[in-house]
C-alpha cells in the first residue's frame, strides 16, 4: 500500500533548508533528503547551497541525473508530498508509446507524417512490439548486459510464444499456423516492413551484446536450413529453433579468413562409403556459439566450398571469447575435431556453398542495417534530450552553434540511412530469394558501409556533446559510452565495411553496359 502524500506550498518547503531538516522540490514533488544527504555520492554539500536547500532543484537534478533515478524504490521512499496546485510535467515512457522527441522515431511512423511503405497494420504491429520490448525485454537486457549471462530462457520462451523468433526470419512458410503477437496480425499479412519494424524495436534497449545474444545466431544461421535443407531435417530443426528449445549459430569466420570466405580452412571429407562428412577445423567470433545446439558451417570439400549443418556432439568444443561488448552475446571459438555428420545435413549442392553463404549474407547485412539505423536514432534522441536540459556558460547547451552543427549532421545521417534502408526493404518485398541474391548484394553492401561509417561519426559527436559523461559507464551518458565502445562491431560483423564498399562498386562495374561511354 502506497503512503499518502501531503500537499505543501513552496513557502512551507522553503522553511526546511537546514542540514538537520532538509527538503527539496523536483518536478513539483517534495523530497525529504535529511537522512539521505550523507549517502549521496557527492556528499551532503550538494544539497546545502541556497538555491537547492528548501528550493526547486529540478534544473540542478536533471543536469546531473537521469529521470530513472527517481523511479528506484530507495528514492521513491524519499518523496513526502507534492506542491499545491502544481503538476509534474516529466514522466517516464508509457510502455508501447512512441517518443515525442523530434527524430526519435522514423518519420514514416511518426504522428503527422505519411509514408508509402507503412500501413495501419504496421503501426499496430509497432505498438505491440514496443510494449513487449519495454515491459519484458528491456529489464532482462539491462541485467544480462551487465552480468554477461545469456538472455534469460523465460524471455526467449516468451519470444517463441509470441512468434518473434519466427518473425525474425522474415516472411515465409515458416510463419504458417503461428499466432503473431497474440493475433495482432495474421501470418500472411507479415511482410518485410513488419520485419524491419521488429528488428529495430528489438534494438531499443541499447544493449549491444545482449541483442546479439538474443537468438541472432539463429537469425543468420537458420535461413540456409530453411532455403536449402532437406525437408525432414528442415522441419525438425526449424521447429526446435523457433520454439526456443534449441539454439543455433552461423559458423563461417575463422582466424584464417573473415570477409575472405574463399580462404576458409575448415575441411569436410567424406567417409569411404560416402554416407558421412568428417569435419576438422576451427571457427572464431561465432555469435551465440557458446550456447548453440546447431551450427551452420562453411567447409572446404573436394568439390569446393560447402555448407553443412552440424549438431553439437562429440568432437565439437566451444570456448567463450571476450570482446569489447557483453559476453551475453555468447561469442565463441569453436573446434571441430573429427566430427561425423550425415551427408543429408548438406545445405544446398556440394560445392555450392558460395551461393548459399552469399545469398544468406544479404539478409544478415540487411538486419544489421536495421539495427545500425535504429541505434543511431536512439543516440540522436539521447543527445537532443541532453542539450535541452544541460546548461553551459549560463545557457542551454543547444545555444552553442557548434553543438547544433553536430546535431544537424547526426540527424541528417540518421534520416538518410533510414530512407535508404526503407527503399531496399521495398525491393526485398518485391523480389524472391534468388532475385535478391542477384540484384541486392551490392546495394545492401553499400548501405551497410554507409551506416557503419555514419554510426561511428555519430558516436564520436555524441561523446563530444556529453563530454566526460560520454566516456562514463554509468549515469547520464551511459548509453553514449556503451554505443561509442560497441559501435565498431557493426563495421566488422557480416563483412568489414571496406570489403563491402568494394563489393558494391565491383557489382556496379560488372553491370555496366558495354556501350556506356562519355
Amino acid at each position: 500500500m502506497s503512503k499518502e502524500l501531503k500537499v505543501f506550498t513552496r513557502e512551507e518547503v522553503a522553511k526546511h533548508n537546514k542540514e538537520d531538516d532538509l527538503w527539496i522540490i523536483v518536478d513539483a514533488k517534495v523530497y525529504d533528503v535529511t537522512k539521505f544527504k550523507g549517502l549521496h555520492p557527492g556528499g551532503a554539500n550538494v544539497f546545502l547551497p541556497e538555491d537547492i536547500a528548501g528550493q526547486d532543484a529540478t534544473e540542478a537534478f536533471y543536469g546531473l541525473h537521469r529521470h530513472e533515478v527517481l523511479l528506484k524504490p530507495q528514492y521513491q521512499r524519499l518523496q513526502i508530498g507534492v506542491i499545491k496546485d502544481e503538476k509534474s510535467v516529466i514522466y517516464s515512457n508509457v510502455p508501447g508509446e512512441l517518443s515525442k522527441v523530434p527524430y526519435a522515431e522514423p518519420l514514416g511512423l511518426t504522428e503527422g507524417y505519411r509514408s508509402p511503405y507503412y500501413t495501419e497494420s504496421h503501426r499496430r504491429f509497432q505498438r505491440e512490439a514496443r510494449k513487449f520490448v519495454d515491459e519484458i525485454l528491456t529489464p532482462d537486457a539491462l541485467a544480462r548486459e551487465e552480468d554477461g549471462k545469456r538472455p534469460s530462457l523465460s524471455v526467449i520462451q516468451k519470444m517463441a510464444e509470441l512468434g518473434i523468433l519466427a518473425m525474425t526470419m522474415g516472411p515465409g512458410k515458416h510463419l504458417k499456423g503461428r499466432t503473431l503477437f497474440g493475433g495482432v496480425i495474421k501470418p500472411e499479412e507479415f511482410d518485410r516492413f513488419h520485419e524491419l519494424i521488429l528488428a529495430q524495436e528489438l534494438c531499443r534497449p541499447n544493449c549491444r551484446g545482449y541483442r546479439d545474444g538474443q537468438n541472432s545466431g539463429a537469425t543468420i544461421g537458420l535461413p540456409p536450413v530453411i532455403h536449402f535443407g532437406r525437408p525432414e531435417i528442415r522441419d525438425r530443426v526449424v521447429d526446435e529453433v523457433l520454439s526456443g528449445k534449441k539454439f543455433m549459430s552461423l559458423a563461417i569466420s575463422e582466424a584464417f579468413a573473415g570477409s575472405d570466405v574463399s580462404g576458409l580452412r575448415t575441411t569436410a571429407k567424406k567417409t569411404p562409403d560416402g554416407k558421412f562428412w568428417i569435419i576438422n577445423g576451427t571457427k572464431k567470433w561465432i555469435t551465440n556459439g557458446t550456447f548453440s545446439d546447431y551450427f551452420t558451417v562453411g567447409c572446404k570439400t573436394d568439390k569446393g566450398l560447402t555448407v553443412i549443418l552440424v549438431e553439437r556432439g562429440e568432437g565439437v568444443e566451444t570456448k567463450s571469447i571476450k570482446t569489447s561488448y557483453s559476453t551475453a552475446a555468447g561469442t565463441a571459438y569453436i573446434t571441430f575435431e573429427n566430427v561425423k555428420v550425415p551427408v543429408e545435413n548438406t545445405l544446398g549442392p556440394e560445392g555450392g556453398g558460395v551461393f548459399v553463404i552469399l545469398s544468406n549474407f544479404n539478409h544478415e547485412r540487411w538486419a544489421m542495417c536495421c539495427g545500425g539505423a535504429r541505434n543511431m536514432r536512439f543516440i540522436v534522441e539521447e543527445c537532443l534530450k541532453w542539450v535541452n536540459q544541460r546548461k553551459a556558460f549560463g545557457k542551454p547547451l543547444h545555444a552553442q552553434a557548434v553543438i547544433r552543427a553536430k546535431l544537424a549532421d547526426m540527424i541528417a545521417k540518421t534520416e538518410a540511412a533510414q530512407h535508404w534502408l526503407e527503399n531496399i526493404t521495398y525491393q526485398m518485398q518485391h523480389m524472391d530469394y534468388k532475385q535478391q541474391a542477384q540484384l541486392l548484394a551490392g546495394p545492401i553492401a553499400l548501405l551497410k558501409m554507409y551506416i557503419t561509417r555514419s554510426a561511428q561519426d555519430v558516436a564520436r559527436d555524441a561523446v563530444q556533446i556529453f563530454g566526460g559523461r560520454g566516456i562514463t559507464k554509468t549515469g547520464m551518458g551511459k548509453h553514449i559510452e556503451h554505443y561509442h565502445r560497441t559501435v565498431p562491431f557493426d563495421a566488422i560483423l557480416g563483412g568489414a565495411e571496406d570489403v563491402l564498399g568494394d563489393l558494391g562498386v565491383r557489382q556496379a562495374i560488372k553491370a555496366m553496359p558495354k556501350n556506356a561511354k562519355l
